[in-house]
C-alpha cells in the first residue's frame, strides 16, 4: 500500500507526512512538492520525494503512479478549481483507490468566501467515483496568532465575532487525523473535524491563563477592528482578517462533532496548553 501526501513541504502537509512515516513503513510513503530544491529534506525523513503542481496535470500522473491512497491537501485561493480538477483527474486515471480531502467545516451548508472551492472539488471526488473521506477542518488556532500578538502588547484580544463559537485546535492535529484517515481507509465519507466549541471571550481567558498577562476580550465594530490593528497589520491583511471574523459571526464555524476524536483515537490538547504550544512556536512566550 503506498501513501502520498500533496504539499509535503508545506506545514500540514509536512506534519502529516511526519505522522504516516511514524505509522507505516517508511517505504510506502511518498511526498509530493513543487520546488525539486526540497527533495532532499523529505528523503531526509525516510519518504520518497516525487514532483508534482497542481497546475500541471502530466506531472501529477507522472508523481501519482503506483500510489493507492492520496491525501489531497486543498491549494491555495486563485486557479483552485482548475487545479484541484486536476489532481483528481490524474488520481482516477492513475487508478488511486482512496482519497482524503482536507475540506471546509460544514462545506455543503455555509456560502462564504472560503466554501465555494471546496463545495467544487467534494463534488468532482464524488463523481470521480473514487472512494473518499472529506475532512471538513474546522479553525486551525495558529490562524489567531495575529491577535494574539496584539493582546500580549495591549492586553486586548479583538475581535468582530460576539458570541459564536470555533473548533480550534492545533494545525498538528488536524494533519495527524488526515494521516490516521488515509491508513484507515475506511472512515466515514464526511467527517467535521472541530474541537469543542469555544467563544473569542473563553480564548482570551485560555491566552490569559497561559501567559500569566491580564488579557481582555473586547468585541468590536469593523472601524474599532480597523483601528486596533493598524499600526501593526497591513491594511489587506486586515481586510482579510475581517472577512473571517464576519463568517465566524455567522455560524458557519459552530460545529459540534465527535469526528475529531474518532479520527485521531485519543483527546485532542486542552485550549491552554494549545495557546502555550501555539506561542511557543510563533516565539512569542
Amino acid at each position: 500500500m503506498r501513501y502520498l501526501v500533496t504539499g509535503a513541504s508545506g506545514g500540514f502537509g509536512g506534519y502529516a507526512l511526519d505522522w504516516l512515516l511514524k505509522l507505516a513503513p517508511k517505504e510506502d510513503v511518498v511526498g509530493l512538492i513543487r520546488d525539486p530544491g526540497k527533495a532532499g529534506d523529505i528523503e531526509a525523513k525516510g519518504a520518497e520525494a516525487r514532483i508534482g503542481d497542481y497546475g500541471d496535470i502530466d506531472s501529477l500522473k507522472r508523481a501519482f503512479e503506483s500510489v493507492d491512497r492520496l491525501l489531497f491537501i486543498s491549494g491555495v485561493p486563485g486557479n483552485r478549481q482548475q487545479e484541484h480538477a486536476n489532481v483528481i483527474d490524474a488520481a482516477e486515471e492513475c487508478g488511486i483507490s482512496f482519497i482524503a480531502y482536507t475540506s471546509f467545516a460544514h462545506a455543503d451548508l455555509v456560502h462564504n468566501m472560503l466554501s465555494e472551492d471546496h463545495v467544487f472539488t467534494e463534488a468532482r471526488i464524488v463523481q470521480s467515483g473514487i472512494a473518499h473521506t472529506f475532512l471538513r477542518n474546522n479553525w486551525y488556532l495558529e490562524n489567531e496568532t495575529t491577535l494574539f500578538k496584539h493582546a500580549l502588547k495591549t492586553g486586548q484580544l479583538v475581535y468582530m465575532a460576539g458570541e459564536a463559537t470555533v473548533g480550534w485546535a492545533l494545525k498538528r492535529e488536524y494533519a495527524e487525523a488526515a494521516a490516521r484517515v488515509i491508513l484507515a481507509g475506511n472512515q466515514p465519507e464526511v467527517m467535521e473535524l472541530s474541537a469543542d466549541p469555544t467563544r473569542y471571550s473563553e480564548l482570551a481567558q485560555a491566552l490569559e491563563a497561559a501567559t500569566g498577562k491580564a488579557i481582555d476580550a473586547v468585541d468590536m465594530d469593523e472601524a474599532q477592528f480597523i483601528e486596533a490593528l493598524r499600526d501593526e497589520v497591513p491594511e489587506q491583511a486586515i481586510q482579510g482578517m475581517i472577512g473571517i471574523q464576519q463568517l465566524i459571526a455567522h455560524g458557519d464555524l459552530e460545529v459540534k462533532s465527535d469526528d475529531f476524536v474518532l479520527a485521531l483515537g485519543h483527546s485532542l490538547v486542552g485550549l491552554e496548553d494549545a495557546v502555550k504550544e501555539t506561542l511557543g512556536s510563533q516565539h512569542l512566550l
